[in-house]
């Protein structure tokens, strides 16, 4: 996949981004490529793998309500929450990510690509507090379905909204969740998203 066939897959997928989005979408994927031949920050090595995530990260664009806020628990090297934060340019948006070298990183892009809606804070979600609560709360591959509800217990409140992006264990994760929760799974190139709305 080249830039041309990104920006062609990113249209045609509804999403309505400007050409400045694309540029920031291009220039993550270079910064990640550099970054990850010295410090290992994901398994995705090559331009066609992060596009790839690029995609996955902003496919719940198309049916989840645009939020106000987001916290994006454990990031990673962006994934989701850096791609969401370029999605929505109007939305605070918090990465909340423990790990040293993952959150210079995310500094360093946000800096770079001039996103002055994004905050990175290097914690783990349990030890980090904010006024008021997220509209959506974020993560993928971080830890079960009910962990994440009780992890972020303090930065939510009943209109708080949860994207999980997951896998095949969603089923049995939610099985494990012992307060009654109203969700929809959409399924997509053996990803399930797990869009909770209450």
């Amino acid at each position: 996949m080249n830039h041309k066939q990104l920006k062609e897959k990113i249209l045609s997928s509804n999403i309505s981004f400007d050409n400045r989005q694309i540029e920031q979408l291009e220039k993550f994927t270079s910064l990640l490529e550099e970054w990850n031949k010295i410090h290992n920050l994901t398994g995705a090595k090559t331009k066609d793998e992060i596009y790839k995530n690029i995609l996955d990260s902003l496919y719940p664009y198309t049916f989840i309500k645009r939020p106000n806020s987001i916290l994006d628990v454990g990031t990673g090297a962006g994934f989701p929450g850096l791609i969401l934060a370029i999605a929505y340019p109007k939305c605070k948006t918090v990465l909340c990510e423990p790990r040293n070298k993952r959150a210079s990183f995310l500094k360093f892009v946000a800096m770079e690509l001039k996103l002055e809606n994004v905050e990175v804070v290097k914690k783990r979600v349990e030890d980090y507090h904010f006024s008021e609560p997220f509209e959506l709360i974020t993560s993928r591959a971080v830890t079960n379905t009910k962990m994440l509800l009780s992890l972020t217990q303090h930065l939510q409140d009943d209109d708080t909204r949860f994207l999980f992006y997951k896998g095949e264990k969603v089923f049995s994760e939610l099985e494990l969740v012992d307060s009654p929760i109203y969700y929809d799974i959409i399924e997509k190139n053996q990803r399930n998203y797990l869009y909770i709305k209450g």
